[in-house]
């Protein structure tokens, strides 16, 4: 039984297998950003954010002070990104995706979200 999607348990797990993961942490390098994630379900909003800075990804359940971009979505579109179904890219230009914020801060870092699914693959995820 894997974590379950959005809980603490796996913002933490997620948390662990980017920082562990080569092409992750190279791509994160020197980028810094706030990037705060809101997530419309059946059970209504769910928030979790991810810090990266010092070459160290930190993802938590709640809300990031002072976020460089707040990203919204539908839980089935955080899904497909979670699981590599679906690139961030493509639902932002579906308008599954909407960004507020620094969204020039997000393009520098099309390496780093590159990289994501191949972190996430490997965690054991219930939907």
């Amino acid at each position: 039984m894997g974590v379950k999607f959005l809980s603490a348990e796996w913002a933490a797990a997620a948390q662990d297998a980017m920082n562990t993961d080569a092409g992750f942490s190279g791509a994160i390098g020197t980028h810094t950003a706030r990037l705060q994630q809101v997530v419309s379900t059946s059970d209504g909003e769910k928030r979790y954010y991810v810090k990266l800075e010092d070459g160290k990804a930190v993802v938590a359940v709640g809300d990031v002070e002072r976020p460089d971009a707040t990203i919204t979505q539908d839980y089935d579109t955080a899904k497909g990104i979670s699981t590599g179904e679906l690139s961030a890219v493509a639902a932002y230009m579906t308008g599954k995706l909407r960004v507020q914020g620094d969204l020039m801060k997000l393009m520098t870092m099309q390496g780093v979200l590159t990289q994501l699914p191949n972190a996430l693959k490997s965690l054991d995820v219930d939907y």
